[in-house]
């Protein structure tokens, strides 16, 4: 029997997920939305089971006084197996 198996009943009705959190920077020439559409893209190619993220802030990079990037800070959530 599991360790988890052994835990269920009147206290641990359901087994309980965990997930962690990972951060990470993506960017894009083309935009905020391509940026995290890009993170997650590279982030599930190593980690399975990604249920959401968030957004922790954003940031351009300028040449010549032109936007030549888009920079993105997110943390990533996914379930442990």
């Amino acid at each position: 029997m599991t360790r988890l198996a052994h835990l269920r009943g009147a206290c641990y009705p359901k087994l309980v997920a965990v997930a962690r959190v990972t951060e990470l920077i993506a960017s894009s020439p083309d935009g905020f939305r391509e940026a995290v559409e890009e993170g997650v893209a590279r982030a599930a190619r190593t980690l399975r089971n990604i249920t959401g993220l968030e957004v922790l802030g954003k940031r351009v990079k300028v040449e010549r006084g032109q936007i030549v990037e888009y920079r993105v800070e997110m943390k990533i959530i996914f379930l442990l197996e």
